[in-house]
């Protein structure tokens, strides 16, 4: 683990000011799973009364990130490259919660599993998103 908790929260607020009105909190990170949460609020719904996809995609994206910053340190640029996520089941308007595992580490690519569930739902996963990201070369 490059970078813990703590330093993961300060790099977020630091880097990406633009993310706080998301409210975003790190629930736990043991170094090879994150999981995070996010309060859903009216500015996350879409018509019918349901969590937006582009919520659901920018908190797998963060939680991506985040995970792959965790095991690599603060390296502002790695960047995503391919996002593909499933939507399985209409989310509560509860927290929602980002649950993110490492399926590969190269040198310039990472490959990481996003599950996205809803705080107290039962039922199973609300989406899944795997993404790549880009990792620059050390300079």
């Amino acid at each position: 683990m490059k970078m813990d908790k703590a330093e993961l929260e300060a790099f977020l607020d630091r880097e990406f000011p633009q993310m706080r009105p998301m409210r975003y909190r790190i629930e736990s990170w043991d170094g090879r799973c994150l999981r995070m949460a996010m309060p859903v609020g009216e500015a996350h719904l879409r018509p019918g009364g349901t969590v937006s996809g582009p919520t659901m995609m920018a908190m797998a994206d963060c939680a991506a990130y985040l995970l792959i910053l965790g095991q690599i340190g603060p390296v502002a640029l790695a960047v995503t490259t391919n996002l593909n996520i499933n939507f399985l089941r209409k989310p509560d308007l509860s927290d929602l919660i980002a649950e993110a595992t490492m399926l590969k580490l190269g040198k310039t690519l990472a490959i990481c599993e996003i599950g996205l569930h809803s705080a107290g739902q039962a039922a199973g996963p609300v989406a899944h998103a795997v993404l790549t990201y880009a990792i620059p070369p050390a300079r």
